[in-house]
């Protein structure tokens, strides 16, 4: 099923002169020219930091040097995470990372020590926003690969998904997906990128045919908090919410580790901020970092959660904490809107050029960050470069994500009927849009506001409101504004 609505667009690179599409092949290009000419018996040659030992990919993130690189306990830990599509600890995955390292270097034709190297890559730098770790991580999955081809590399296949999916490749993820679904279709972790790839393609109808397939295996008893998890994503995107709470809290109780455990209560703290319980979610994210300290979300999940129970002076704190430990432009973005609603301007605009500071570092790591960059223009820069961006992004992966943004993106540059087509496939369940999104019902009472189309935005501002009120600090405001200017309903005489 395609639910696409967008017209094929064009559009351009930060620099004016140079297509955007034309900097993603140029990015391919270079990530390409770095792996394609690995081979086993040279790939110390052109990857000197293993040959010598003196040079190795520095372990990122700011707890890393709580555990010995090398210590076997922590590695053991990371490994059968890794293996399996769980989350690890940082420190384990650091462990892990060292040990893989150093078998490399002893054994350079060793494919599964590749893959699993290039696997951990992969994690750490989705857990600490380093992007630097992708293309170490597609070097290493590369040589796996050039070990051992794709018709049997499954754990390369599995690192390769996971790579693109941190990368926001939603069609790379669906073809290594696929190839090692073919190859072990009764694993549930064949499953897992998959569904997340259809998601971020706006293929709802292969979503749901691949959970169905998951929740028809019998995992053991080690891997059915992932299904749970994994089904609770699920549930969420449709609207299901009680549902992904049910699913979400078996696992957290089922969880294997403190780290999985702390992942599962972090998701939990996300459904809680979406249906407007503040309080609720900052207890599961406070939970979550006492579990594990390095967990990624919830240290920006728990200051959205103070943003909301009006506590701005501990939520900018806690934003500046988030971004020092894990600096995502995502959550730059959130702390510049939070301080542009207290009128602290200069600030504002620190943090806002600080997204297309961390969005460039995220992009020169191969990161796909189109949809943060068209959010951040079309409220704070310039919308018609938002625009131009988002219709790009859309005909490559038009999930509901980049459906909203673009609808918005055409709202602030004055096409609200075009708009409205794009909010209206973000929130209408029967198009994919079943995800209960506060900021999304907001963006479609704007613009039916602008069409004057009184009921409808009426409707769909109250909706906004209803399901969390306090959605943004900067937004939420907006909605009430925007909501009490429309007035009440005028009543109409009925004839008797």
């Amino acid at each position: 099923m395609d639910n696409r609505v967008s017209e094929p667009g064009t559009s351009l690179m930060s620099e004016p002169s140079t297509p955007r599409r034309s900097r993603r092949l140029l990015r391919r290009v270079l990530v390409t020219a770095l792996t394609g000419g690995l081979v086993a018996g040279a790939v110390l040659a052109v990857w000197p930091g293993l040959r010598s030992g003196t040079a190795s990919p520095p372990a990122a993130g700011p707890r890393a040097h709580r555990a010995p690189v090398r210590a076997p306990a922590q590695a053991a830990l990371a490994l059968t995470a890794v293996t399996s599509g769980v989350p690890a600890a940082l420190p384990a995955l650091t462990a892990l990372i060292g040990q893989q390292e150093q078998r490399v270097r002893a054994q350079p034709q060793d494919a599964k020590a590749w893959a699993v190297l290039g696997t951990a890559y992969v994690e750490r730098g989705r857990r600490t926003a380093q992007a630097a770790d992708f293309p170490r991580a597609e070097r290493a999955l590369q040589t796996s690969l050039q070990v051992v081809d794709e018709e049997q590399n499954l754990q390369a296949l599995d690192g390769m998904a996971a790579l693109a999916l941190a990368r926001r490749d939603f069609s790379e993820a669906k073809r290594y997906g696929e190839q090692a679904q073919e190859l072990a279709p009764k694993r549930w972790s064949s499953y897992a990128p998959l569904i997340e790839a259809y998601n971020g393609l706006g293929d709802y109808e292969s979503v749901g045919t691949a959970l169905e397939k998951l929740m028809a295996l019998k995992p053991a008893p080690a891997e059915r908090p992932a299904v749970m998890a994994q089904a609770a994503a699920v549930y969420r995107s449709r609207g299901w919410r009680e549902d992904a709470v049910a699913q979400l809290s078996d696992a957290a109780a089922a969880a294997g580790s403190p780290a999985q455990q702390a992942a599962y209560l972090s998701q939990l703290g996300e459904l809680a901020f979406e249906r407007g319980d503040a309080q609720d979610a900052l207890r599961h994210y406070e939970e979550a970092l006492r579990l594990d300290a390095d967990q990624q979300a919830a240290p920006s999940g728990r200051a959205r959660a103070l943003a909301a129970l009006g506590r701005p002076a501990e939520a900018v704190t806690a934003y500046r904490a988030a971004l020092d430990r894990r600096a995502d432009p995502r959550d730059a973005l959130e702390l510049g809107e939070l301080y542009e609603s207290l009128g602290r301007t200069a600030q504002a605009r620190q943090s806002y050029d600080q997204v297309a500071e961390l969005a460039k570092r995220e992009t020169a790591g191969g990161v796909d960050d189109e949809l943060v960059l068209g959010r951040y223009e079309a409220d704070h820069g310039d919308a018609a470069d938002a625009v131009e961006r988002l219709r790009a992004e859309y005909d490559r992966q038009p999930g509901i994500e980049v459906a909203d943004a673009l609808g918005w993106a055409l709202h602030r540059v004055g096409e609200d009927d075009e708009a409205l087509r794009y909010a209206t496939t973000a929130t209408d369940g029967t198009k994919g849009g079943g995800l209960r999104s506060a900021l999304y019902a907001y963006h479609r009472g704007a613009i039916e506001a602008a069409l004057e189309l009184e009921g409808p935005a009426r409707r769909s501002l109250q909706e906004a409101l209803r399901i969390n009120p306090s959605f943004s600090p900067l937004w939420a405001p907006q909605a009430r504004s925007a909501l009490t200017a429309l007035g009440e309903p005028e009543d109409v005489d009925v004839p008797g």
